[in-house]
């Protein structure tokens, strides 16, 4: 927002007959067809024109020289200053400055859902300020805060972020990031209040939602780092199995725990070179130690559940009940007593079949959605690899060698498209030509794959006979897979900078408090705004900004008006359908050492 744009403007009203005087700053707007209309952007109250004593009015000021609050009365330039008031200054309207623009309405509201979890009072009972005055619990909100609204690097955000937004203003006067190492030393007071804060979230999840902890949803995730693997053998940066498909780097690997409504209610980070299926009973521990050993359902994804595990719940007192993905083999196993069973539809362009199987359910699901989307995949791939082999085979002067590492290539970029087409080389010794070099469709196999697209299968041991209600239980999981979405993208989890193990967990902790703000803020949105994200009522109320207003005083010295900007229309409307309030302006401040004019 540039100064220059702006300028003052008086506003008379006459109320109960008396004529008041309001000033605020405006700019010029150019409407379509060429119009000019002029738009309020910061308001500064009441400055006393030509009023008489009895409704003189007096306002609180901040006198940063004596440090105490005060009330005066305050007078255009051209006007004195009546007898009978006690305290007095006068402005030199017409010469004010506007200076430090900076980011208010995004983190208004962060710090707002921080207060709304109660994380203001968890934390400051838990770090308290050091002897240095260092405020840890305040420093850790804006870390969260920053993490929610423009995620980077903690460098960043002390070189540059923090002094851009309003984030010290909303904070406390008092109230500093301090030193670059402050970050990284709040970071080493967190982790050992993390089962703290999980008890603390789940009553709040209560509190404010009504959530009910009766299904778990369970999935992995992985973060890789950029750097050499650590020496200490117990540091969890591995390598292991990378689906992010870069096995050049270590790992570490993420284990949320959902509510099926999306609350989170926990996380471990484990070694990054853990096998999926050992890491669900490890889990399913740390959740009880809260929760209890009540009867849920665990939804889980295929490849983490093995049938040991599975064979422990179902053995367990009281029994643990899942419902988890089964991997396609186990379709192959199954078509055949699949095929006799009946389609029913379990909602439009959806269609299950249910068969009863030792103690279990399995529930083969049909959606015409999903097979539109795996035929097109499939389609696709398979005709670049088919162009690419046709170019191969076209080559002139190439070569075995040369012809095996291009359709190595091709073949990998493929994926298992590749297995559906049978393609012949030339013998060792023998030129590359269209003879000696063929390819075709492997049409049985198609013929197989193209019958299952758009199919999978669910496995249960819930007492359920409806593999309609089965299948939209299992679609819960969808909320977790938007967990690591908005962990991996819209919160930028990584890349991670730091080197020390702990403080590699720190972060992925703070991430995780910056996705509880999110989650309430959607909690929020869904029932008074659900076409709107989080994303975007951020970017909407990042928008208004706070500006320092400095006016000279005749007296030499300035007063200072720090003022968010009026919302204008888009996020007006989202905060009266959000119900939200605005908190009231900061009050103007004198900037002077010495005491206020007593006249």
């Amino acid at each position: 927002m540039r100064a220059r744009a702006l300028f003052l403007k008086g506003h008379e009203r006459f109320k109960k007959g008396k004529e008041h005087r309001y000033w605020s700053l405006a700019e010029n707007q150019r409407c379509v067809g060429g119009r000019m209309v002029q738009r309020q952007v910061l308001y500064l109250g009441e400055i006393n024109d030509r009023q008489r004593q009895a409704w003189i009015k007096q306002i609180e000021v901040f006198d940063a020289g004596a440090q105490v609050f005060t009330t005066v009365a305050r007078f255009p330039e051209d006007r004195l200053i009546p007898a009978e008031v006690a305290r007095g200054i006068q402005i030199r309207l017409h010469q004010f400055e506007i200076q430090r623009p900076r980011q208010w309405g995004a983190c208004w509201l962060a710090l707002w859902l921080w207060e709304l979890l109660e994380l203001d009072k968890f934390w400051g009972a838990r770090v308290p300020p050091s002897r240095e005055g260092t405020r840890w619990s305040l420093i850790l909100a804006a870390m969260t805060a920053y993490r929610l609204i423009e995620p980077g690097s903690e460098w960043r955000l002390h070189r540059h972020w923090y002094g851009t937004t309003a984030l010290g203003d909303l904070l406390g006067k008092d109230f500093s990031l301090g030193g670059k190492d402050n970050l990284s030393r709040c970071l080493d007071r967190l982790l050992k209040h993390k089962r703290d804060l999980f008890t603390h979230l789940r009553q709040r999840w209560v509190d404010l939602f009504g959530a009910k902890f009766d299904g778990l949803l369970y999935d992995l995730t992985r973060t890789y780092f950029e750097s050499e693997p650590p020496a200490d053998e117990q540091d969890k940066r591995r390598f292991g199995y990378s689906r992010d498909k870069r096995s050049d780097c270590v790992q570490v690997i993420l284990a949320v725990v959902l509510t099926p409504e999306g609350y989170p209610i926990g996380y471990e980070v484990l070694p990054g070179n853990t096998a999926d299926h050992t890491t669900r009973s490890d889990i399913r521990k740390k959740v009880e130690e809260p929760y209890g050993p009540v009867e849920r359902i665990w939804r889980m994804d295929r490849g983490i559940p093995t049938e040991e595990s599975l064979a422990a719940m179902r053995a367990s007192q009281p029994p643990v009940q899942y419902l988890v993905g089964v991997p396609k083999g186990r379709l192959t196993q199954l078509e055949k007593k699949l095929t006799e069973l009946p389609w029913r539809e379990a909602r439009d362009q959806v269609q299950v079949k249910l068969l009863p199987e030792e103690g279990e359910v399995y529930v083969l699901v049909n959606s015409q959605a999903r097979v539109d989307k795996e035929r097109a995949m499939r389609r696709r791939r398979l005709k670049k690899l088919w162009a690419r082999l046709k170019e191969l085979r076209a080559m002139q002067d190439l070569s075995r060698d040369d012809l095996l590492k291009k359709l190595g290539v091709a073949q990998a970029a493929a994926g298992r498209v590749a297995s559906w087409v049978e393609v012949n080389v030339p013998p060792e010794g023998q030129p590359v030509s269209p003879q000696t070099f063929t390819f075709t469709l492997r049409k049985k196999k198609l013929r197989v794959q193209r019958r299952r697209e758009g199919r999978y299968l669910l496995r249960s041991n819930l007492p359920a006979a409806d593999p309609a209600k089965l299948w939209a239980m299992y679609l819960l999981l969808a909320e977790i897979e938007a967990a690591f979405r908005s962990l991996k993208t819209d919160l930028r989890v990584r890349p991670i900078h730091h080197q020390l193990e702990r403080r590699i967990e720190a972060h992925i902790f703070v991430a995780f408090l910056a996705y509880c703000l999110q989650v309430t803020l959607r909690a929020k949105l869904r029932p008074l705004a659900p076409g709107l994200t989080p994303r975007a009522v951020l970017e909407k109320l990042a928008c208004i900004q706070m500006l320092d207003v400095y006016f000279p005083t005749m007296d030499g010295r300035k007063l200072r008006f720090r003022r968010y900007t009026k919302p204008e229309k888009d996020p007006a409307l989202l905060l009266a359908q959000l119900k939200l309030e605005l908190p009231p302006q900061p009050p103007p401040e004198i900037t002077a050492d010495h005491k206020l004019t007593m006249d």
